[in-house]
């Protein structure tokens, strides 16, 4: 029986050690880089930004599930969630933390100061206090910023609603990125004569009736790079659809479900850009001596189904000039 015994346990140490070597075949070494991803919201822009980066970093030989220890969280639009997600990822101690969109970016900058940390789709990084400036960070990070051109999107919705007088904007005010886009459209909406009507929508549940606030009130509906908002775009378009009132957008992303149109830049190559960052810092640069960047190629996107369903015509030279139309 003794015998039999050690026989099993033997059987049964060996087979373990067979397992580990198979899983260790494909697992990622010990000594290889981690970065680890957050997220306040899933939506097509954003995701796309990460997307980018993914395949930045394994360009630069820095490959999820080979050479890299890749982990993504998502907050789910929730900042307390957020928050929770960046005190474990300081826990996990990872090369890089990587924070997408301006809350949590925030709640990871709150939660250190020592490991080092790139933002991306992040539109005031000063504004929301991550960094002192755009040319000198200092501390523990930098990043890429998403500045809307808010003075081309005016335009843009008076190219393509020339009547339009009042210009309703959907956004979250305890996001810090859309307070500072706000600004902004206040201050450029009324050079074109456009009037601002607000409502807003502290989560992606009341973006359909802070819509339909709107009905009566405006000519047009804009809705800025708003996580919140973006998360639920299509309770918008909805309303635009069934009141007849175009519907604009911060991102090109949202074209293709179902916005007017946008001019905007491409995300993917916004998370490009970002990647190559990150892959800076994991080859020993210090965020802080790096410059926040700002992308700077634009692209019409535009969608002549959306608006003929929302009451709108897009001029033929603007369909013309259009880096893509949505068919």
């Amino acid at each position: 029986m003794e015998l039999k015994v050690k026989r099993n346990a033997g059987e049964i140490l060996a087979a373990l050690c067979a397992g580990l070597l198979i899983c260790s075949s494909s697992a990622v070494l010990a000594g290889d880089k981690h970065v680890a991803i957050t997220q306040i919201v899933e939506h097509p822009a954003l995701d796309a930004a990460r997307k980018g980066i993914k395949d930045a970093l394994a360009k630069a030989g820095f490959t999820a599930g080979k050479t890299l220890k890749w982990s993504f969280e998502s907050a789910q639009g929730s900042g307390v969630t957020a928050s929770q997600i960046a005190k474990k990822f300081v826990g996990d101690a990872p090369d890089v933390i990587v924070a997408i969109a301006t809350p949590s970016a925030q709640t990871v900058a709150a939660a250190t100061k020592s490991i080092p940390v790139v933002f991306t789709a992040v539109t005031d990084p000063v504004g929301a206090k991550l960094v002192k400036n755009w040319q000198k960070p200092g501390g523990n990070i930098t990043g890429i910023s998403d500045m809307s051109p808010i003075a081309a999107h005016m335009k843009l919705v008076k190219d393509i609603a020339p009547k339009a007088k009042r210009l309703g904007v959907i956004y979250n005010p305890g996001e810090s990125n859309s307070v500072s886009l706000m600004k902004v459209i206040k201050v450029e909406a009324p050079k074109l004569g456009l009037t601002i009507v607000e409502a807003a929508a502290t989560k992606s549940g009341e973006v359909l009736q802070s819509a339909r606030s709107l009905v009566g009130k405006v000519d047009a509906i804009y809705v800025p790079t708003d996580n919140t908002v973006v998360s639920a775009f299509e309770a918008v378009v909805k309303v635009g659809k069934d009141a007849k009132i175009p519907v604009f957008a911060g991102d090109t992303d949202s074209v293709k479900r179902g916005a007017v149109a946008a001019l905007g830049f491409n995300y993917y190559d916004l998370g490009l850009q970002t990647g190559e960052i990150v892959v800076k810092v994991l080859n020993g640069a210090k965020p802080g001596d790096i410059p926040v960047a700002a992308v700077t190629k634009l692209e019409l996107f535009v969608n002549p189904g959306a608006a003929k369903a929302m009451g709108a015509s897009i001029p033929e030279s603007l369909i013309a000039s259009a880096k893509t139309v949505i068919k």
